[in-house]
C-alpha cells in the first residue's frame, strides 16, 4: 500500500506546528478541548453562517488544499458528521409538530455533508464518498483512497478525517465511561489514574496521490484490526513490525495516541515493549480524544518528517535525529486499532 501525500492541513486545539513549544498550550475546559477555528477567508459569509462546526472546519481545513488544484475526487472520514445539526433538526421536529422546519439543520446534519459541500464548493463531480466506521473511519477513508490509486496513481484526491464535540455524542461517551468524570486539564492528560479521557475535535485534510514527484512523505502499510484482546493485539502488532521491518531495523519514531485512560495502556505498553530503546511520542493532550483524531496523528507525523524535529511537549521518551520512517499507533474505545508506516520521500 503506497499514498503519498504532498500537502496536508489541519484544524485543531492548538497553535500551529512550529509555535508548540513557544506557545502556552490551550487548556480543556469541562474536559473538553475545542478546535480554534480560523476567520475561514475563502467561505462566503452567507454560506458560513449556515454552516454546523464539522462542516466548517472540514471545509477551513480542506479549501487551502485544493484551491488551484485538478481533484479527482473528495473522500472522508467522520463518525459523527453535524452531530448537533441532527439533533437541533429532530428537537425542531418535536417543537414545531412536523410543521414548517428550517432546511439548513437538516441539510448539514448527514454524514457527508461535509464532504459534499467541499465538493460543492470546489464545483468538483468527481468521486465524493465518506467513510463511517467509528475509530476506523479515517483509516476506511485511506483504504478507499488506495483503491483509486491503484487504477489510476497519477489522480489528486483530497483525504481527511473530522469530527466535532457535539453535546449529544459528548453525554453518550460520558455515560458509556469513555469520558473522565473528574475535572482533568489536557496537561494532567498522562498522569491520570482514572477511566476515560478528555473530548477533542479537529479537521485533518490531506492531499494524496500515487505518484511520487512533488510528495512530502509516503504511507507506506497501514493495517486495522478490531479486537479488544490484548494477546491478539500484541500479536498482530508483532506480525505488522516483522513484515515492514528486517532483523535488527526499527522505526526512527513511534508516534501513539495514548489518551490517559488506564484500560487502554496496556495496549500501548505492548508495542513499547517491541522496542523499549525506540522514541515515543504522543499527541492526544494536544487534540482531545474523538473517533477519527488518527487523522491529527498523521499529520502531525507528516509535520515531523518534513521538519525534522519532534516538539518537545509531545515525546515521552528517548531523542531524534535523523527521522526517516514514523510508526503510528492508535487504539480507540480498546477495540478498534490500526498501524500505520509513514516514510519521508
Amino acid at each position: 500500500m503506497k499514498i503519498y501525500i504532498h500537502n496536508s492541513n489541519c484544524i485543531y486545539p492548538q497553535a500551529a506546528f512550529d509555535k508548540l513549544d513557544e506557545v502556552a498550550l490551550n487548556l480543556s475546559e469541562n474536559n473538553r478541548l475545542k478546535a480554534i477555528e480560523p476567520t475561514y477567508e475563502g467561505i462566503p459569509k452567507g454560506v458560513l453562517r449556515r454552516m454546523g462546526k464539522a462542516v466548517r472546519i472540514g471545509v477551513g481545513a480542506a479549501l487551502p488544499l485544493i484551491s488551484d488544484k485538478e481533484l479527482v475526487g473528495i473522500i472522508l472520514g467522520t463518525a459523527n458528521g453535524g452531530m448537533e445539526d441532527c439533533v437541533r433538526f429532530f428537537n425542531q421536529i418535536i417543537d414545531y409538530d412536523e410543521g414548517n422546519l428550517t432546511p439548513t439543520n437538516f441539510v448539514q446534519s448527514t454524514t457527508n455533508a461535509i464532504a459534499s459541500q467541499i465538493g460543492l464548493m470546489a464545483t468538483n463531480k468527481g468521486h465524493n464518498s465518506t467513510h463511517v466506521h467509528a475509530g476506523l473511519a479515517f483509516e476506511n477513508a485511506l483504504i478507499d483512497a488506495f483503491i483509486q490509486l491503484r487504477h489510476n496513481p497519477e489522480s489528486q484526491y483530497l483525504v481527511g478525517g473530522v469530527d466535532e464535540i457535539s453535546d449529544y455524542n459528548y453525554n453518550i461517551d460520558y455515560l458509556g465511561g469513555w469520558n473522565k468524570t473528574e475535572p482533568t486539564l489536557n496537561t494532567e492528560l498522562f498522569e491520570s489514574k482514572t477511566k476515560g479521557s478528555i473530548a477533542g475535535e479537529g479537521a485533518a485534510m490531506f492531499l494524496a496521490s500515487g505518484a511520487e514527484n512533488g510528495a512530502q512523505s509516503c504511507i507506506t502499510a497501514m493495517e486495522t484490526l478490531p479486537s479488544g484482546a490484548l494477546e491478539e493485539v500484541a500479536e498482530w502488532q508483532k506480525v505488522f513490525i516483522g513484515k515492514h521491518f528486517s532483523s535488527g531495523q526499527k522505526p526512527d519514531l513511534i508516534l501513539t495516541g495514548e489518551n490517559g485512560d488506564p484500560r487502554e495502556l496496556p495496549f500501548y505498553n505492548a508495542i513499547e515493549s517491541l522496542y523499549p530503546n525506540t522514541t515515543f511520542a504522543r499527541y492526544k493532550h494536544l487534540t482531545g480524544e474523538f473517533p477519527t483524531a488518527n487523522a491529527l496523528g498523521l499529520w502531525f507525523a507528516n509535520q515531523i518528517l518534513e521538519r525534522q524535529k519532534v516538539p518537545a511537549v509531545m515525546m515521552k521518551k528517548g531523542r531524534t535525529e535523523s527521522i526517516r520512517r514514523i510508526l503510528i499507533y492508535n487504539a480507540y474505545h480498546q477495540s478498534q486499532h490500526s498501524l500505520m508506516l509513514l516514510t519521508k520521500v
